[in-house]
Formats: structure tokens, sequence, C-alpha cells
């Protein structure tokens, strides 16, 4: 157990459940969203933002007015202990307050990469906990390389294991023992769509279409494609080609001063590019916008469409012909649908009435990363926490 560096927490841990959404937990959300609020170095890097903007004080308590109309009582399950996913810096920070809204005690491994925002995050919650006992016995942050027996101690210990990452880091992490009773929320690997209507982009004057491209952006490069929620396919209804490039042109515009494409990053593109070119099916067409921006328009889907993978600006597009084409590629695999000029409930009620298995999300452009209680189709707080039950 050397390997083990504790970034909060010293290796001990109270795991005495609380009652969702404790007035001491929401007060200590409300706290930590101030406090990276305003730190200047926080400040610099959007997903820290997003996630102090969620812990503010309104969002928290309007989520725990909304809980407390239910009727049943709960607490929490005791130990969570939650594996981060590696390649979103952030989740580690929203998956860590998910667990203490429900009442839990957790252990949370944090990525192994030094992100910066980790250091920034990790740095105002171990000064907060000074001032919220209850928070600081029941909180530990933990780094440490692959190690599946670290990995048993920590599950022999817990009530509730939450697992993010790629379906082989899921296996794996499955095999580790855990308690009998253990309970096991996993959020596996998952693919993501876009649907955009032209005559909407058409439409939209010079102003609505740059933040159509920035909303974009931020869905997709700002975590260079790697999210599970971050669209990899485009599909268009009622789209000129003229339409497409000037989507396509507004989004480069936007990236350009912006991004910063590594060479490595721009090799690796270019070889995909090539080897689509020659193994592709159904490949009408390339776009490109230097290196920033690749778009390959397809002819015809693919049965698996969670083939079509890109990132650091690598995108599929598709002209839709009508929802009924999305019947036989929308499996459980898929997650989410971001829309821009379309009517999210109608596309809601088709995919209802046609019984896919797939997509648990559909939000707006711009909203791909917005993380939440409910994610995955899990409502996380019902899940991490048991109900006490009186006849």
């Amino acid at each position: 157990m050397n390997d083990i560096e504790y970034l909060v927490g010293s290796g001990t841990i109270s795991v005495q459940p609380l009652e969702p959404y404790s007035e001491e937990v929401c007060a200590f959300a409300a706290a930590l969203s101030d406090a990276l609020l305003r730190d200047s170095e926080a400040r610099r890097y959007p997903d820290v933002m997003t996630f102090a903007f969620w812990c503010r004080k309104g969002n928290i308590a309007a989520k725990k007015a909304k809980w407390e109309k239910k009727k049943e009582k709960r607490l929490g399950r005791g130990l969570a202990f939650q594996i981060a996913p590696s390649n979103v810096p952030v989740s580690f920070a929203f998956t860590y307050m998910f667990a203490l809204l429900s009442g839990n005690a957790t252990i949370v491994r944090a990525p192994s990469k030094e992100y910066p925002q980790i250091a920034i995050i990790c740095g105002e919650v171990n000064k907060l906990l000074e001032h919220y006992p209850e928070i600081k016995k029941r909180t530990m942050f933990v780094k440490y390389p692959a190690n599946n027996e670290i990995t048993e101690k920590f599950s022999m210990n817990a009530d509730v294991r939450v697992i993010w990452g790629g379906d082989d880091t899921v296996t794996n992490i499955r095999r580790c023992a855990s308690r009998p009773k253990c309970f096991d929320l996993v959020f596996a690997d998952r693919y993501s769509i876009c649907i955009l209507d032209g005559r909407a982009v058409e439409q939209a004057d010079e102003d609505k279409l740059k933040k159509l491209a920035e909303n974009f952006y931020n869905d997709t490069y700002l975590m260079d494609q790697n999210a599970c929620s971050s669209p990899q396919l485009i599909l268009w209804k009622n789209a000129s080609e003229e339409v497409k490039i000037r989507f396509w042109k507004a989004v480069f515009d936007f990236a350009k001063p912006k991004y910063y494409l590594q060479a490595a990053s721009c090799v690796d593109k270019y070889t995909k590019l090539c080897q689509d070119a020659v193994d592709m099916r159904g490949l009408k067409n390339v776009v490109r916008f230097e290196n920033l921006v690749y778009v390959l328009t397809l002819d015809r889907l693919p049965q698996d469409i969670t083939s079509l993978r890109g990132d650091c600006g690598y995108f599929y597009e598709y002209d839709l012909n009508g929802y009924e084409e999305l019947i036989n590629v929308i499996t459980e695999k898929v997650q989410t649908i971001t829309y821009f000029g379309i009517h999210p409930e109608k596309l809601r009620d088709f995919l209802i009435q046609s019984h896919v298995r797939g997509i648990d999300r559909i939000v707006p452009v711009g909203k791909a990363l917005d993380m939440d209680v409910i994610w995955d189709g899990y409502d996380i707080v019902e899940m991490m926490s048991r109900i006490i039950e009186v006849k």
C-alpha cells in the first residue's frame, strides 16, 4: 500500500451514513463553489468553473427541494469507493459531490495524470474541510497506479463502488473482490451524436452562429472528444452543402485562436484520415480546415456507429432522412444526443415509442459535458442511498 498518494485525507474514514442532502453537505458544496469562483487560477479552467457553478448554493438548494418531495426516507449506503475516469479531469470532483449528497462517506481514486484542475480543487477542499468536521472525516482522495491489490482492499470496505471508465477498466475492477452486499454503479464506455437542423443553421445570424460554434467547441474540443458525451457523428436534417460549410467554417474560426493541436495529434489525425479513405465503405467526401477540423461525409451509416470515432477535431457527418434511420443504429452504447434547431420532446417521444436500447440524454449543443445527479439514465442519489421503509 506504499504506492498510495493521499491528496485529501490521511487513510482513516468514518462510514456513518447521513441523510441525502444533509445541511452540512449542502453548506460545504456552496462554500466550495464560492472558493473556486474566487480562485484566480481556477478561473483559467472552464471545466472547474462549470463544477463550481454546479455546486452553487441555489442549484443545490433546488435539488434538495425537489428531493424532499419524495415520500420515502433514506440514508446513504455507507462508504462509496469511486474510481474516477482518467480522461475528464473534473469528473472526480462531481462523483465526490454525488456521493456526499447521497449521504455517503467516500474514497475517490483520482486520475493518475497530473491535471492542474485536480490540484486546484483538492487544494480548496483541503482548506475548507477544517471548517466542516463531519465532511472531513468522510472524505478521502487517493491516487495510485493500476493495482488490483489496492483496489481490492478499498473494495472490501465499500458499501457501493462507483466505476467510471472504458469497458476493459470496468471488467478489470469488477474482478476485484468486494463485500457480498456491495453495490456496483457502473459508468462504462459510451458514444454520443449531434443532430443539427440545416434550416436553423441557415437562418442563424452571425452572432447566433458564432455562439453555436462556441457551444459545439465546448462539447468537443475542450476534451479532445474523449468524453463519452462528446459527439463524434453529426447528423444533419434539411441541410444543403453550403449550410454545412457555413457551420464548419464557424467552428474552425472559433477554434483557431483557442485550440492548441499538438504535433503528434496532427500526425495521428492525418494517419486516421488516410486509413478511413482506404478502408471505409460509404465515404462520400472529406472537408478539411487546415489541421483543426476534419469532416468526413458518409452516404450511409454503418451498422455499428460507435466505430466512427475521432479526436482533436475529427468528425463524421451524415444526412438523416428521418428519425427512423436511428432505430437500427442506436444501441445501449449510445448515451447523449446534442441538438440545435429540432424539437427535443418529439425526438424523445419517438425514441421511447421505438423502444430503443440507448440514449439517456437529449441536451442542447453546448451542454454535452454538463454532469448532474441524473447521468446515464441513473438517479445517482437514489442509487447510492437506501430506503428505510415503515409499514
